[in-house]
């Protein structure tokens, strides 16, 4: 007993061993509940955001804050330790310990803006399960423009923080006497307050929501989030494009799920056999078809247009009711089956471009030979 006790009271490093156990032992003792203790500060929280959460915000809150709370609680764990222990005389003196205090320091705060930011996410969670389900889609974009926001104005003033606190500037005394540097980091930040703005315009101008299909600049696609910075477009070949706000407010948008109907037209390109009544009848019946038709409206035209080089052109134009893309096609679908129907029931054909060949023999003057007719079908087909 009397060696054990020889051998904790000895020093190293100015440091009697038993301090160098107690260190340990908190650091071994952060380490192992650092987990447990995360999942007893998160059950904490949520009974004080429990009837703002649904039934999922136990489970989410958790998977939120675990991986950030054990940060926090392992660097308060390391901070008892280390006090525990006395600084080593000769190790860099007094600018090495404070470096290593401001270091930790910058760390501890970066834990905590973690900390809280994952909880802004778990509310921005709540909040778009809420809007969901609601009809309106403006709450939906506006949620995550919110969060978004929100989590900027955090880590601008966790930096602050660590400007004021760790390397002990005056704050408020910079703020306040930017003046020209702060002209000078506007416009170099131009671009980045320009999409800023154009974000505030789309929310109070409504030119498209989230979910609307739209085409701008060249790019066809389904908005999926309007951010901080830019707006997120999920292209029809199933892309993810990230387009400038500035740039969805400043050039032609057309936002395709606000048109009332989609424009179908097409030519049916029948053969110069095909007699008038064939042409009369087609028309009739497939005029009287896009009328019928429970998805179409009344301005539908079939009519014949056009005296091709190598057919008879018949004009189908209608409109369709649906927006969807899939309905659309499905009854462009029908449509078109109907068309092939029609002309096959009243003995019309298809044409598709020719050419006629006319072949003359120059031995053979005496007994000409009526020309000859070949057809040579186009790699176009109608």
């Amino acid at each position: 007993m009397e060696e054990l006790r020889d051998f904790l009271s000895q020093e190293f490093l100015g440091n009697r061993v038993s301090a160098y156990l107690w260190a340990a032992g908190i650091l071994l003792f952060g380490f192992i509940f650092k987990t447990l203790l995360s999942k007893l500060i998160t059950s904490i929280i949520f009974k004080l955001v429990k009837r703002f959460a649904d039934e999922e915000g136990q489970v989410s809150l958790k998977r939120f804050l675990i991986q950030p709370l054990e940060m926090v609680v392992f660097l308060v764990f390391l901070f008892f330790a280390v006090n525990v222990l006395d600084y080593p005389v000769g190790f860099g003196g007094p600018m090495l310990q404070l470096l290593l205090f401001r270091i930790y320091q910058i760390f501890i705060i970066a834990a905590i803006t973690w900390v809280i930011t994952r909880f802004v996410d778990f509310v921005g969670l709540i909040f778009q399960r809420r809007a969901s389900r609601t009809a309106s889609k403006l709450d939906d974009q506006l949620v995550p423009f919110f969060i978004d926001f929100l989590k900027v104005m955090i880590y601008i003033f966790a930096f602050l923080v660590v400007l004021g606190s760790v390397f002990s500037v005056n704050v408020a005394g910079m703020v306040a006497g930017l003046g020209v540097g702060g002209l000078a980091i506007a416009f170099a930040a131009k671009e980045s307050l320009e999409n800023l703005l154009a974000s505030f315009t789309i929310f109070l101008d409504h030119p498209f929501v989230v979910g609307d299909l739209v085409e701008v600049d060249g790019i066809t696609g389904v908005i999926e989030k309007i951010g901080f910075r830019s707006t997120r477009i999920r292209t029809l070949e199933k892309t993810f494009v990230t387009v400038p706000n500035k740039s969805m407010i400043d050039k032609p948008l057309n936002n395709l799920s606000l048109r009332t109907f989609r424009r179908v037209q097409f030519d049916v390109n029948l053969t110069y056999d095909t007699t008038s009544a064939q042409i009369k009848a087609i028309t009739t019946e497939l005029q009287e078809y896009i009328d019928n038709h429970p998805q179409t409206n009344q301005d539908g035209r079939i009519r014949f247009q056009n005296l091709g080089a190598s057919s008879k052109d018949v004009m189908v134009l209608y409109f369709v009711e649906a927006l969807d893309w899939n309905d659309f096609i499905d009854i462009k679908e029908e449509v078109a089956y109907k068309v092939v129907e029609v002309v096959e029931k009243h003995g019309a054909d298809f044409a598709f471009p020719t050419q006629t060949l006319h072949l003359f023999n120059e031995s053979k003057k005496a007994t000409p030979k009526p020309p000859e007719t070949a057809h040579f079908p186009s790699t176009d087909f109608q």
